[in-house]
């Protein structure tokens, strides 16, 4: 028997698992996470509207009820209170660490600190009912928000901030949140990005379903869609990048019409500071960028403020040391040889790593798929040299080992008794399903089952 620990249970995770199991009829997985609730950002990253890419969830669910994969939820790994990375691998044959990456990245700028100033991850985490989110009033008195940064993250917050009470209701959104959005009072967004359209990093798809919103209008300055030099040849951009200026060309030349919300899609625009009124955010001051002929940008000297109670930055996630791992701080991720460990260069046995934290954050959810396969083949190729490790023959159940470091894991049957939980919140409020949005109400429903 091979034993595998697999620390993180969202698509990377889940993917790893699937390999190692379809493989090799010896391997037994635990899926171990953080939280007691199961397929990470699918779950707290996908944005609520978004049911056929949530769907995925059915999925991943198969993998972690196969025969040979247990879930164990509530399993911090590292870092204070946790288990110590060298305790998994006196546990477990080989560990393979899918953490993702768990921070956003900063604009470094004056005023990023400011009330009202806050992460993409940080909204998407409290209107996704991630337990460890805050619910500081995002949207108490504001009339304008700027999201900076033009990826599909922008897009989702965009979108949701757009969104009314009706195409909500039907989501699994927590009902604080639900709530707040109903009585939102935003009527313009900004969503600007420092490049051209050229560079832009939202799919055609989530760029399109601007355009689909009911009562709002999407608007784009013809003049911020100038071709890029470095891109003289239309036929030299990729085609998605073709998509996007072609649908952005079509807003622009779109006549004006009434509507009660305002979406105006913004470029060549870098921020330079957050600009305070009465102590928080008032507005951005974006510097005026031009192309550099190399598919960069150079700064122009010409300023402009745009009013704003709410900016919420997406310019990209990062990966954070896990105590015990090395750690390449530059590019955020774990150094690996094909998703092999290397401390000081040299490969650590049984140690591995797939998905973000191995390739930093890029890609979509089926891109750790080929990331997870190259992980799986690297284990499987060393398993003999495992087996005959540190272990014995036919180890014993982890399970007890963790008890008695004073972790109780969240089995698979308490995480389906979170889904009943959720199920009659959303029943008592006339809607869906609706999530659990905090610690004590998802670890409470959780042990009903133990």
């Amino acid at each position: 028997m091979l034993r595998v620990a697999v620390v993180g249970s969202g698509p990377s995770g889940c993917y790893t698992a699937q390999g190692l199991v379809d493989q090799d009829p010896s391997v037994c997985v635990d899926v171990l996470d953080r939280l007691p609730c199961p397929y990470g950002l699918v779950r707290y990253g996908v944005a609520p509207d978004h049911e056929k890419i949530k769907s995925l969830q059915n999925n991943l669910r198969a993998v972690l009820e196969h025969e040979r994969v247990r879930f164990l939820g509530g399993v911090r790994v590292g870092g204070p209170g946790g288990l110590p990375a060298a305790r998994l691998r006196e546990l477990y044959h080989a560990v393979v660490y899918c953490v993702g990456a768990a921070t956003d990245r900063h604009l470094g700028i004056p005023g990023e600190e400011l009330p009202g100033s806050w992460s993409a991850t940080e909204f998407v985490s409290w209107y996704s009912a991630h337990p460890d989110a805050v619910d500081d009033g995002f949207l108490h008195g504001v009339r304008t928000a700027v999201v900076v940064g033009v990826g599909n993250v922008a897009v989702d917050v965009t979108r949701i901030l757009a969104r009314g009470p009706a195409e909500l209701t039907g989501t699994d959104m927590p009902q604080a949140a639900l709530s707040a959005l109903t009585a939102s009072r935003v009527t313009e967004i900004h969503m600007v990005g420092r490049r051209g359209p050229s560079q832009a990093r939202f799919t055609t798809k989530e760029l399109r379903e601007l355009g689909a919103l009911p009562d709002t209008e999407v608007l784009v300055d013809p003049a911020e869609l100038a071709p890029d030099p470095a891109y003289a040849d239309p036929s030299a951009l990729p085609a998605a990048q073709r998509r996007n200026v072609e649908v952005l060309r079509g807003w622009a030349a779109a006549p004006p019409r009434e509507a009660a919300r305002r979406i105006r899609l913004r470029f060549h625009l870098r921020p330079v500071r957050l600009l305070a009124v009465d102590g928080r955010v008032g507005a951005v001051r974006f510097e005026r960028t031009a192309p550099d002929g190399r598919g960069g940008v150079t700064g122009t000297g010409r300023y402009e403020d745009v009013e704003a109670q709410l900016v919420l930055r997406s310019v990209g996630y990062r990966g954070v040391p896990l105590e015990g791992l090395p750690f390449d701080a530059e590019s955020g991720t774990v150094p690996h040889a094909r998703g092999r460990v290397l401390l000081d260069g040299a490969i650590a046995p049984g140690e591995y790593v797939a998905g973000w934290i191995k390739r930093g954050p890029t890609g979509v959810i089926g891109t750790n798929r080929p990331c997870a396969k190259e992980t799986v083949a690297s284990l499987l190729a060393d398993a003999p040299a495992l087996v005959r490790g540190q272990l014995p023959p036919d180890p014993p159940d982890p399970l007890p080992a963790l008890r008695a470091a004073g972790v109780e894991p969240v089995r698979w049957a308490g995480w389906q008794a979170i889904e009943r939980a959720e199920a009659a919140l959303g029943a008592s409020l006339g809607r869906g399903v609706v999530k659990l949005p905090d610690w004590e109400s998802l670890l409470t429903a959780a042990r009903t089952a133990m």
